[in-house]
């Protein structure tokens, strides 16, 4: 059974920053991808970051690039978020994801995804 546990949301002003980790069980992503949506209120869920963890290629959604970085421990299986500079509309439950077997052009899309995590809430304030 695979699992996928995030941790590090919280409150924080703007400015600041935070570092959400998500920790895979019960399978190995190095040949898959995995990343983060998040999902503000009212809104749909959007992607924001993913790597393709055979190759280390990452990717990024227009908003969050050149503030959030997404990395991978190997050894641990995690995949880590570190998001700076953060601004009130980052406000959203983010949540974790994992697939195997995304091709690249699917790595943005929701539904390409077959594992979720329960999701960590970042909010911050103005």
């Amino acid at each position: 059974q695979v699992t996928l546990v995030e941790s590090g949301g919280g409150l924080v002003q703007a400015g600041g920053s935070l570092r959400l980790s998500c920790a895979a069980s019960g399978m190995n992503f190095r040949r898959g991808a995995m990343g983060w949506f998040r999902q503000a209120p009212g809104k749909e869920r959007e992607f924001v970051a993913t790597g393709k963890w055979s190759s280390g290629h990452t990717y990024y959604a227009d908003a969050v690039k050149g503030r959030f970085t997404i990395s991978r421990d190997n050894a641990k299986n995690t995949v880590d978020l570190q998001m700076d500079s953060l601004k009130p509309e980052d406000t959203a439950v983010y949540y974790c994801a994992a697939g195997m077997g995304l091709i690249t052009s699917s790595l943005r899309i929701e539904t390409a995804y077959s594992y979720w995590g329960q999701g960590t809430q970042v909010t911050v304030s103005s």
